[in-house]
């Protein structure tokens, strides 16, 4: 299952810096996952300073 990116995302980047697919881009109010490209390989959760990202 994809990971999901919540409302508490600062907009660092550092999660889309990690992903080995290129699944995280800016989206209109922080950034977003592409569920069709993710791995759920975990990358970015571990990376996310605030701990935005979890399991959808």
């Amino acid at each position: 299952m994809p990971r999901q990116i919540s409302d508490s995302c600062i907009s660092c980047g550092s999660c889309a810096a990690q992903c080995p697919v290129e699944a995280i881009s800016q989206g209109d109010s922080h950034y977003e996952i592409d569920a069709d490209k993710c791995i759920d390989c975990g990358a970015c959760e571990a990376q996310c300073p605030v701990g935005a990202i979890s399991e959808a």
